[in-house]
């Protein structure tokens, strides 16, 4: 059996609910949200739906993955509802969601999805994300059961640099934030402010967080495989890509006691039994013939005093093959650290290979998506300003 694709623009998020619920319920199409004007580029006339889905599938996910190419993927009805209930239960039960992120992206997505299986509306947020309009739209959220919102590292940190935001988001009953890796200093200022932060860790293919505060999800296990790769199973976990069979069987990989695994790009380690996500395997820096993972020399530098955001990346060397580099976002009114100081300071936790060799700093860090830092655009700005 098989359904056909209904191209769903991704706002209102009323039309947007409205679709979800029949996809989920059955008695409607498999949804496919496009961006819309505020999301991403793109209009949806422009995208056709395809061929027809399995009869089980109530929503696609455009993404881009780690390559650039577009694919669709693939969630049942029973994943989705299993991924929220799963939050909810990890939570304080289901409630009010404020809608902050595009819904384009899972992350959004799920926020509408929640509400769907709460029997609520979300509340969304108007216009560009700012202190101002995230107290508004706060202000909306019913205060007659939990209350939830959703971000990413940067939206927190535009909330943190305005108090009268701080205290709107101290009001939620949890705060997810995922999107992005979040520096651990601004978890810890986030939460010496009252705010409940919970770390997420998931993406598409598995309906979005299934690891909170490095702790799966109830029925979610949790395998470091092969070179240190994380590998994911659980009743979330995707169907597959829509007309990529090779990559569904090599991304999604059944074994002999018959659980299906998701095998990610993800580098992860064991810490206090708790998941530590170390950054994408083709994240990964050779310098001078060492290996370097760019999230750990990152979560050493945001501890640093007068640290906002930071983004490791190599930058081509003749000597080096790559050379360590360290983009910085600082504090307003905060003094560009001594570069010896960060070398020092990095070489003493992770090893001299991982010292930075050039720092720049910037005015924000350019994004794509939900608020994911590009490093490929931070690379290229590196590249830029160390040759001029």
């Amino acid at each position: 059996m098989s359904r056909p694709v209904r191209v769903v623009p991704s706002a209102p998020v009323s039309a947007l609910s409205h679709a979800l619920r029949a996809a989920l319920d059955g008695d409607g199409p498999a949804v496919l949200p496009v961006a819309v004007d505020g999301d991403r580029p793109g209009a949806t006339d422009q995208i056709e739906p395809g061929s027809d889905v399995p009869d089980e599938v109530a929503l696609l996910v455009r993404t881009s993955g780690s390559t650039g190419a577009p694919r669709d993927v693939l969630l049942s009805a029973d994943a989705l509802r299993a991924s929220a209930a799963a939050t909810h239960r990890r939570l304080s039960g289901a409630g009010h969601w404020l809608l902050a992120l595009p819904t384009a992206h899972i992350a959004g997505l799920q926020v509408v999805l929640r509400s769907v299986a709460a029997g609520t509306e979300p509340v969304q947020l108007s216009g560009p994300f700012r202190a101002e309009s995230f107290r508004a739209a706060a202000a909306r959220v019913p205060d007659d059961g939990p209350r939830y919102v959703s971000l990413v590292p940067t939206q927190l940190l535009r909330v943190l640099a305005d108090a009268a935001a701080t205290e709107s988001l101290a009001g939620f009953d949890a705060v997810l934030l995922g999107g992005a890796a979040a520096p651990g200093s601004l978890v810890e200022d986030a939460r010496a402010r009252g705010i409940r932060i919970v770390t997420t860790y998931g993406m598409s293919e598995t309906c979005g967080g299934c690891v909170y505060d490095g702790v799966p999800l109830d029925g979610v296990r949790i395998e470091l495989v092969d070179d240190g790769r994380i590998a994911l199973s659980g009743p979330m976990l995707a169907t597959g890509y829509r007309d990529r069979p090779e990559l569904t069987a090599d991304t999604f990989r059944t074994r002999t006691d018959g659980t299906r695994w998701l095998h990610t790009s993800d580098l992860g380690s064991w810490v206090d039994d708790r998941l530590v996500v170390l950054g994408r395997a083709d994240d990964v820096l050779i310098t001078g013939g060492e290996k370097v993972p760019p999230a750990a020399v990152e979560r050493v530098i945001a501890a640093l005093p007068g640290i906002a955001e930071v983004c490791v990346v190599g930058v081509p060397d003749p000597q080096w093959g790559q050379a360590v580099t360290a983009a910085l976002v600082l504090h307003p009114g905060a003094m560009e650290p001594d570069l010896a100081a960060v070398r020092s300071t990095v070489a003493a936790a992770l090893g001299p290979a991982a010292a930075p060799r050039h720092q720049l700093v910037l005015d924000a860090l350019p994004l794509r998506g939900p608020g994911k830092i590009d490093r490929r655009g931070v690379a290229a700005l590196a590249a830029d300003r160390l040759t001029a």
